[in-house]
Order: structure tokens, then C-alpha cells, then sequence
């Protein structure tokens, strides 16, 4: 891990919310200060009272899944619920509101930080840096906001709890996973402290280092594994997803249409109203270029627009309207996919604060910018007039640059424990840019009880993941709501 990135509070994603230690600007207080800042925060939150989760009597987990069908494609709604009911991790991917409503409810340190939102094990991957480097970092973002650092830690350790009884480890086997991911962002926040603002701003981590780091750890069988998928992410960008998502129809590039995953803007409207989104669109890709730097602006304009596509994407954001749009520079052989995606508000805005941005786009983009070590160059937001007349934010990235996701679903327990530990990892480095990495270390300690008391909360989480996981099902089967398996 090349440990070579900071930045100021007030960035990405603040809201109108009291100035906190994490808010404060580092020039207005000595690192002296900044310890005790930490250690006070102990008084509101000791270490082992993260261990605690007592769920309130009054929770509605499948209600506030069914408040959020209102603002999706309709259709759509049953996808999300099939994909969530394949197991209790895809459910809990699928879970992110229930879960910030529950987090709020549990002792809080008052340490702010951009907070992923979502941070569980599915949304980490690797993906292509700027320099064509295979990077590993947090790669979703659609709630992104300010919040108590520890929500991000529980969502993580939680995940690998529920992942670890899905794939059938022992009690031993997962605590001991879990502590490990949890250990290694304690240690990593700590060092961080301990380093200056531009080399945290600068840290990364290089994907093969790592897991050349870890060779030892991992079995000869799974390392070869994991050498294969890395090979097979360089092969994931837009001239490979040229050939996978379309075809020649009379010499002319088209996208596939795989219902209800891929539908092309030509089968879900009229002539007529197909005609008036392109124009929409191309209206849409002008206002887009403009949140780009210049170079990047210079880039895109050496494409024209072929074909869109609205596309079915991940677990809880189905039913958010997702675009792919198909570009092209040189006559059908030079390809550039783009993804649009709406963005809408957090989950976790009625919890840590509303966004002090007014396009939720921005919010998803800027949260980006803060926590990743290196983004996608074609990373921006825009507002479109949607064909139902309501005006929608979304963010823009390129469908596929080398992104790959681990199959979570295959790993064995020394495997998780390496993979979470990179998690644990990256998720400390994306703290430490936004918020106060010394207040941060002088609170978590050097003792092992944060770990401890985080990796009970996980598996008590994982119980009432359990349960909420059969509150969905029993609603689908007493007709409270649909789900559509295999999509």
C-alpha cells in the first residue's frame, strides 16, 4: 500500500449543521488540541459503546424500502426486490436506508467525516486510474454526505458478517475477519495522523502492491485467482463493452435490447418522443461537459452521440433511472460509453443533515472527488426535464474503465479477511481527506476495544439483518409488495 492523500471538512458534501471537531479548520487548532478534541469525544461515545445496537420497537425496515418505490421506475420496483431477496447480503446491499435509520439511534462520537453512506463489502472494487494504474478504492457513492465516521466502519463490518454467514464461516472464522478490516482502519487512521496533509492527500492504493503483500496470506489457488480477475479488468472498457452491448444493424452500431435490463430510448418511447430525448440528451451532454475540467471538456468533444439506453443497474438502486449512452470518435471503432445515473437525495440526509448542495448530482460527484484517491475523468453532474416533466439530477462516468467488483459470494475466510483488510484500509485513507485525521486516531486509541465492540455491533447486526431479510419475503408472499426474481 503506497500511503501517499487530505483535505479541509468544509468540502464535498457539508451541510448546515453545528461546526463539529471534524469542521474545524486545522489552522484554528494545534495538534494538541486536536487530541483532546478527540479523547472528549470518548465522553459521548466510549469505545465499547459501539458495540451497541438495541433495534426500536417502532422499526419498519420493508416500509421505509416501500417509501422509496415512489421516486423510482415503477416497473422496476419488483427487480429491486427480487435481487434483494436472493440472499440476506443482497438484501443488505439493497438496505442502506433501514440501516442509517438504525445507526442513528446508536451511540454517536461526533466526528464527521464524508461519509461513503454505503460502505459495505460490494462497493469496493478496482477500477483504471488516470495513469492506466489498476487502483482499489470506495467505488459507489450515490449517498455520499458528513456524518459520524463510525457509521461507514459498522456498515462495513456488518457487511462482512452477513457475507461470512452467507458463504457459511464459522463464528471464529468471521470475528476474526472482522477484526481485522476493523484493526486495519484503526492502524491506518493512526498513521495517517501521524503524517503530513499532502502525503495523506496523495496516498493510494495500487492494487497488485497489495495484493503482492498479501501473497503469503493467500492460498497458491486463490492467488492465481485473483491475478486472473485483475487481467480480466483490464479488459473491461468501452471496446470491450462495445462488443458485449451491441451489434451492427445495417452497417450501424446499435445497443442490444436485453428487457428489462437494457432498453433501448427507441423502445420505451414514440418516434415523435423518441426524438425530442435525443434532443434532450444532447442538451443534457452540453450542461454535463461543462462540470468537467477543460482538457477533459476537450476530450469529450471529440465524440458524437450514437445511441441511449436506459440500463437496470446494482441492487439498491434499481428503479433510479440509469442511462448508458454509446459515443463515438472515429466511425465506429474508437467507442466511449457513458453512464448517467440519477442521483437523489442521500439516505442518510434526514439522519446527518441535508446537503448544502442543490443538485444531488454535484453532492454524488463532489463526495467522489473528496474521498477517492484518483477519479474518472469523465466524472460530472447534470439536470435533465425528464419525459414525465420533473427535472432529475444525475451524475456522469464512464460505464466500464478496467472496474471490477470481488465475487464476495466465492471467497473463503483467509481470502474475505485479505480483502476486508484492503477495505478497512482505503475506507481510513477516505476519512482521513475530509475529516480530522489526529482528533480521529486520539479517539479510536491504540487498544484493540474499538475493533472488539465494532465486531459485536456486526454480528448483532447480522441477526436483524436476518430478520428484516424474512420481513421482505413475508411481505412479497402476503401481497404488500412484488418481486420479479432472476433479472
Amino acid at each position: 500500500m503506497t500511503e501517499r492523500k487530505e483535505g479541509l471538512a468544509e468540502g464535498a458534501g457539508e451541510e448546515a449543521q453545528p461546526v463539529s471537531c471534524a469542521a474545524l479548520s486545522r489552522a484554528e487548532l494545534s495538534r494538541a488540541e486536536r487530541v483532546a478534541l478527540g479523547k472528549e469525544a470518548r465522553k459521548a461515545a466510549p469505545l465499547e459503546a459501539h458495540g451497541e445496537f438495541r433495534p426500536d420497537s417502532g422499526r419498519d425496515p420493508v416500509g421505509l424500502l416501500l417509501s422509496q418505490a415512489g421516486s423510482r421506475v415503477p416497473e422496476l420496483v419488483p427487480v429491486r426486490h427480487g435481487r434483494m431477496l436472493v440472499s440476506p447480503f443482497t438484501y443488505y446491499r439493497g438496505a442502506a436506508l433501514p440501516m442509517a435509520a438504525d445507526l442513528a439511534a446508536t451511540p454517536t462520537s461526533g466526528l464527521r467525516v464524508q461519509l461513503c453512506g454505503d460502505a459495505h463489502l460490494s462497493n469496493f472494487g478496482a477500477f483504471a486510474s488516470p495513469e492506466r494504474r489498476l487502483v482499489f478504492d470506495v467505488n459507489d457513492f450515490d449517498e455520499t454526505l458528513p456524518g459520524p465516521f463510525e457509521w461507514d466502519v459498522k456498515r462495513l463490518a456488518a457487511s462482512l458478517a452477513v457475507a461470512g454467514r452467507d458463504n457459511g464461516f464459522s463464528d471464529k472464522a468471521r470475528r476474526a475477519v472482522i477484526l481485522a478490516a476493523v484493526k486495519a482502519y484503526r492502524k491506518a487512521t493512526r498513521r495517517f495522523a501521524k503524517q503530513s496533509v499532502l502525503a495523506v492527500w496523495y496516498a493510494h492504493l495500487d492494487i497488485e502492491e497489495a495484493i503482492g503483500e498479501f501473497r503469503s496470506q493467500v492460498k497458491a489457488k486463490g492467488f492465481r485467482a485473483a491475478e486472473a480477475l485483475l487481467a480480466k479488468a483490464r479488459t473491461r472498457d468501452s471496446t470491450q463493452a462495445l462488443g458485449k452491448l451491441t451489434s451492427l444493424v445495417d452497417g450501424r452500431r446499435q445497443i442490444v435490447s436485453v428487457p428489462p435490463t437494457i432498453v433501448p430510448v427507441e423502445e420505451l418511447y414514440s418516434d415523435m418522443q423518441a426524438d425530442a430525448i435525443y434532443e434532450l440528451i444532447r442538451t443534457v451532454l452540453t450542461t454535463y461537459r461543462d462540470t468537467l475540467q477543460s482538457d477533459r471538456r476537450h476530450l469529450l468533444d471529440q465524440f458524437t452521440l450514437v445511441q441511449m439506453a436506459r440500463k437496470v443497474v446494482g441492487v439498491g438502486s434499481v428503479g433510479t433511472r440509469a442511462w448508458i449512452v454509446l459515443m463515438d470518435a472515429e466511425e465506429g471503432v474508437d467507442p466511449l460509453f457513458l453512464q448517467a445515473k440519477e442521483a437523489q437525495p442521500s439516505v442518510l440526509a434526514e439522519y446527518a443533515g441535508r446537503s448544502r448542495f442543490g443538485n444531488e448530482g454535484e453532492r454524488v460527484v463532489a463526495g467522489q472527488h473528496l474521498m477517492q484517491a484518483q477519479s474518472d475523468i469523465f466524472l460530472g453532474w447534470t439536470r435533465a426535464a425528464a419525459p414525465d416533466g420533473v427535472d432529475r439530477d444525475f451524475y456522469v462516468r464512464q460505464l466500464r474503465d478496467w472496474k471490477f467488483s470481488a465475487p464476495i459470494e466465492m471467497m473463503i475466510p483467509s481470502g474475505m479477511k485479505v480483502y476486508g483488510t484492503l477495505c478497512g484500509w482505503t475506507l481510513a485513507r477516505a476519512h482521513a481527506r475530509s475529516g480530522d485525521r489526529v482528533a480521529l486516531a486520539a479517539y479510536l486509541g491504540g487498544s484493540d476495544r474499538f475493533d472488539q465492540a465494532v465486531a459485536d455491533f456486526a454480528e448483532v447486526y447480522a441477526d436483524q439483518n436476518e430478520d428484516d431479510f424474512a420481513a421482505l419475503q413475508a411481505a412479497v408472499k402476503g401481497g404488500k409488495t412484488k418481486a420479479l426474481a432472476g433479472i
